[in-house]
């Protein structure tokens, strides 16, 4: 059976999903719902620039229902429990990079009735977090035993994330250090990686101290830095990294962490991303040690991350090729602890 699938919300995940459903042979896109009144009727795959799909966008719940999905793939800026609610009540599954990867007991019992009353699945998933934070750091630690400590970590070039105003507006790429140390991104940030965090805790057995340690550290411009949000002048901020650790009696055990630079020269202080460059590390303290790295996933220039960045087009690729695994499932909330191995597809003939 083909599966339908909607895509809600076309920034650039939602953008590179419909890509990445259109060339699934299990998929079929049958809806697009959009934000912005500009986009309203216009064809989905032009949205995306991979030419007509023959599905017009929307931005009504109504129109979107009508088209009878299976499947949504909602990836907004940043996610609504009510909007997934009535997804799951009306029957439609949801994958999403934008949370839900391990909810809270409270949050789970909420979204598992609502699964059951509409007979549908919900399943977080993505890049970091939402892959390399917990589902390979875990699959990774099966070759090791008598495990101390696991860290996933990101070090990536932010100049090539190709959001300008949620770089300047949002993560304070730009502004004064103690405006962007008082923000609102280590919460917001901390929703995913803190689940992430509590999942590879919880599966490997540790009992962890009742809070997470959290530190955000940010570096300032001793230059002028050129980015695409404009000229960061010297004395802001140029770079910032972001810390979560699981601790037990105050020694880490399990930590996700965060190192986003506008290039890693002309800061102070002088971080770097070393010789290994920008990349995603798992590391598994045990016996024996394991490393695993991730290379690839980032662009080869900024010129080229900001025109396809592949670290977005993993996140899409991730979600979209859970899609009918999510979709066999059994109703409610369905982590990588409760899925099969999932996979992606061939190439066409």
């Amino acid at each position: 059976m083909t599966i339908r699938v909607a895509q809600w919300a076309t920034g650039g995940v939602g953008q590179a999903s419909i890509g990445t459903i259109a060339q699934h042979p299990d998929l079929e896109l049958v809806a697009c719902h959009v934000f912005s009144d500009a986009k309203v009727g216009r064809d989905a795959g032009e949205i995306a620039g991979i030419g007509p799909l023959g599905v017009l966008a929307t931005n009504t719940f109504e129109e979107l229902l009508a088209a009878k999905p299976h499947c949504v793939m909602y990836s907004p800026l940043m996610g609504d429990q009510g909007d997934v609610i009535r997804f799951l009540e009306a029957g439609i599954n949801v994958v999403t990079p934008v949370g839900w990867w391990y909810p809270n007991t409270v949050e789970r019992a909420i979204l598992d009735e609502a699964g059951q009353r509409g007979g549908a699945s919900i399943h977080g998933t993505g890049i970091h977090p939402g892959g390399i934070t917990e589902r390979f750091p875990l699959m990774v630690s099966a070759l090791s035993s008598n495990i101390t400590h696991v860290r996933a970590e990101e070090f990536s070039d932010i100049r090539s994330y190709n959001a300008p105003d949620v770089v300047r507006h949002i993560m304070l790429f730009g502004a004064p250090p103690e405006e962007a140390l008082a923000s609102i991104m280590t919460a917001v940030l901390g929703n995913g990686f803190g689940q992430s965090v509590h999942m590879m805790a919880d599966e490997l057995g540790f009992a962890i101290d009742d809070e997470l340690v959290v530190s955000h550290e940010v570096a300032v411009a001793t230059k002028q830095i050129d980015s695409p949000i404009g000229l960061i002048e010297p004395g802001l901020v140029a770079a910032q990294r972001f810390r979560w650790e699981a601790c037990v009696k105050g020694t880490p055990v399990v930590t996700a962490a965060v190192n986003w630079f506008m290039g890693d020269e002309n800061l102070d202080p002088g971080w770097t991303f070393g010789s290994r460059g920008q990349r995603f590390e798992v590391e598994v303290t045990g016996d024996p040690d394991v490393e695993l790295q991730f290379h690839k996933l980032h662009p080869s220039t900024i010129a080229a991350g900001l025109e396809r960045n592949p670290g977005i087009i993993a996140t899409a690729n991730h979600c979209v090729n859970a899609i009918p695994y999510v979709v066999a499932a059994q109703p409610g909330v369905r982590t990588y602890l409760d899925l099969p191995l999932i996979a992606g597809r061939a190439a066409a003939d």
